[in-house]
């Protein structure tokens, strides 16, 4: 028999190897230091962007590598971009993805809806976000049995607070989304809360602020796009943004950019509304835009190490690690992400999974993006 000290002995070296074991097994599953050096995220230069280097920038470029080698693993990614200080400093494209690849990119369109919103205000065609809702429609008006609809604000619809349902959640405007039949379900489509009261992610309410700043402008959303925004940038949207049964482009999403002229939006928030020394939304509104009215008020409060989940206007935000970021989200894993304090853009286009029967099975392939992207933010020291 063994003796008690002698089991203990046992014991304590068994514990030990496991430990060691676990070790060894934790650090055979990542890439060691020559898959590392292998990776080659080197930008391509063409001309419309000026390329640098991670190091040159101040960039760890180990763990820029690390992220890159995890983001070709991934089976749905397209595209993962990273510009530092102004500059694209690593580039690459996987799967279907590629320099020129334009795709619908989903709930990204919430964040350009917004930034037309804003500019239909600097313009002067809105004259304050404090309007109410039903001021631009007055074919819709008479139409309500709900009066608190009356008192839908503008500011209530970019801060997700009008009052109508998360449609992932309510079946009925879920079939409304569907639909493509939009107008009249501003009175069919019941509150589910207060006007202002509480936070609820709402597809059609999105759209609806699209509609507004049309109506408010004269034009259609490419058109207006097109003369303050896209233009300004040097963009050009892909052919095929969807517009809904009574001709007005989707404003909550499937707008198609490539994902270095996402990387050019978010560089124009990034700096305040100023893109190459032109200014093309007022600093105002890119600051009360960005800033954070709801926090943890979403299903999910925690995403990757994306935590203390938050709302602006049309704009999510989060804390990685040390760094507060902002970032626009689209289904399947397409991000424009803003870390302010190292001027840094982070983007990523994915699979966007479009269609009402397979649009829930993209979560596990869209968290799995979040997770590579916010692991990445979280090992960055702050500057």
């Amino acid at each position: 028999m063994i003796k008690k000290s002698g089991r203990k002995l046992l014991w304590a070296c068994l514990a030990a190897l496991v430990v060691i074991i676990f070790a060894v097994s934790i650090a055979g599953c990542g890439p060691s230091s020559g898959d590392l050096a292998a990776v080659d995220y080197t930008p391509i230069v063409r001309g419309d962007w000026e390329v640098s280097t991670p190091g040159e920038q101040g960039l760890d470029a180990e763990l820029v590598a690390r992220m890159y080698y995890n983001a070709a693993e991934h089976e749905t990614i397209y595209s993962l971009l990273v510009v530092k200080n102004g500059y694209l400093v690593a580039e690459d494209y996987f799967n279907a993805g590629s320099i020129d690849e334009l795709s619908k990119r989903a709930s990204v369109t919430k964040s350009y809806t917004s930034a037309l919103v804003g500019i239909t205000l600097d313009q002067s065609y809105l004259e304050s976000i404090d309007q109410k809702m039903l001021d631009f429609f007055p074919d819709i008006a008479g139409q309500l049995t709900d009066p608190r609809k009356k008192q839908i604000t503008i500011r209530n619809m970019l801060e997700m607070r009008a009052g109508y349902p998360w449609e992932e959640k309510n079946a009925a405007a879920w079939e409304a989304l569907w639909s493509g039949e939009y107008l009249t379900k501003i009175a069919a489509i019941p509150l589910s809360a207060d006007p202002g009261t509480r936070f609820q992610y709402s597809n059609l309410t999105s759209h609806w602020l699209g509609i507004i700043a049309a109506r408010a402008s004269g034009m259609d959303l490419m058109s207006l796009g097109n003369k303050y925004l896209f233009e300004p940038l040097g963009v050009v949207p892909g052919e095929g943004w969807l517009r809904d049964v009574d001709g007005y482009y989707i404003g909550c999403g499937d707008i198609l950019f490539t994902a270095r002229d996402m990387a050019k939006f978010g560089l124009l928030y990034l700096n305040g509304g100023m893109y190459e020394g032109k200014r093309i939304i007022s600093a105002e509104w890119v600051n009360d835009s960005l800033q954070t009215y709801t926090v943890n008020e979403f299903e999910l409060k925690k995403i990757g190490r994306f935590t203390d989940i938050g709302y602006g206007y049309q704009w999510w935000s989060a804390d990685a690690g040390k760094h507060h970021i902002n970032f626009a989200w689209g289904h399947g894993g397409q991000l424009i992400v803003l870390v302010h304090d190292l001027d840094m853009v982070i983007v990523t286009t994915a699979d966007s999974f479009w269609g009402k029967d397979i649009h829930f099975d993209a979560w596990k392939y869209e968290e799995a993006i979040i997770k590579i992207v916010s692991d990445f933010i979280s090992s960055l020291p702050v500057e």
